[in-house]
């Protein structure tokens, strides 16, 4: 398969896992929605006040994961399937400890059986591979890493 297939496949696969995100949070949201609208006043104005509080504190915490989404998307728009000599964003880097796709921290993906990591350009190994090129060595976990491709 050609590189920059394998590269489209990658960044869909990235794409897919932040709009099921987008998708669980949103939902979240709606439920908290219907729980605070449908939410009557009881006799017991202690707990009822109580129970508000906690929907809203639910509902904070789903807008900050909402924000940190909309985040994960800009990254994503901002890669090209171009290659380059050095790493940068959306480059496919291949090591002697693995192929590792700069986008954002989805994991493991898999493409046509073989293995590949999204890591995000601001994590430990992304920022060690950030302007690297072929031939460039450095050390991670103890180990010692060679780039031995960059696509």
């Amino acid at each position: 398969m050609i590189t920059n297939q394998v590269k489209s496949i990658l960044l869909d696969q990235c794409k897919n896992y932040v709009n099921e995100r987008l998708q669980r949070i949103q939902k979240t949201i709606e439920g908290i929605q219907e729980s605070l609208t449908s939410e009557t006043k009881s006799t017991a104005g202690d707990k009822h006040e109580t129970g508000r509080a906690m929907l809203q504190l639910e509902r904070e915490k789903a807008g900050i994961q909402l924000a940190e989404v909309q985040k994960l998307q800009k990254i994503l728009g901002k890669i090209t399937i171009s290659s380059s000599e050095h790493v940068r964003l959306g480059s496919l880097v291949v090591t002697s400890q693995g192929h590792y796709f700069i986008s954002i921290s989805v994991g493991k993906l898999s493409v046509e059986k073989k293995m590949y990591y999204a890591i995000a350009a601001n994590s430990p190994i992304g920022k060690l591979l950030l302007g690297k090129t072929i031939g460039d060595t450095f050390s991670f976990n103890g180990n010692k890493i060679m780039i031995e491709n960059i696509h």
